[in-house]
């Protein structure tokens, strides 16, 4: 492996392990009441599933939380997940992957 892709390679490992920048209280809660909202049409009101997967702290457990971030921020191509990217910055895609496998969002 050449040096080029050992600090690709640390840079992923380096931004995977970075925890969110917490939003301010106000961005909180209207990122708490868009994913209850919004994702809520697809994934249920209490996100236990619907026509997308649940979004509960048991169902994404073993999920890696990059993956996550990317589906919330890019979509599912050929699915109904549209990309978040437009209305959610990566921090913030980050911080709600964070609190649904925390289970901390009411």
């Amino acid at each position: 492996m050449n040096w080029r892709a050992l600090a690709v390679l640390g840079l992923s490992l380096a931004s995977a392990a970075h925890a969110a920048e917490p939003p301010s209280p106000a961005r909180a809660a209207a990122l708490s009441h868009m994913l209850h909202q919004e994702c809520g049409a697809c994934h249920g009101l209490r996100l236990t599933g619907g026509l997308g997967s649940p979004l509960t702290a048991a169902a994404l457990a073993d999920k890696p939380a990059n993956s996550l971030t990317a589906t919330i921020l890019d979509g599912r191509p050929g699915s109904a997940m549209p990309p978040w990217r437009p209305f959610v910055s990566a921090d913030e895609a980050r911080w709600l992957v964070e609190q649904l496998q925390q289970g901390r969002l009411p």
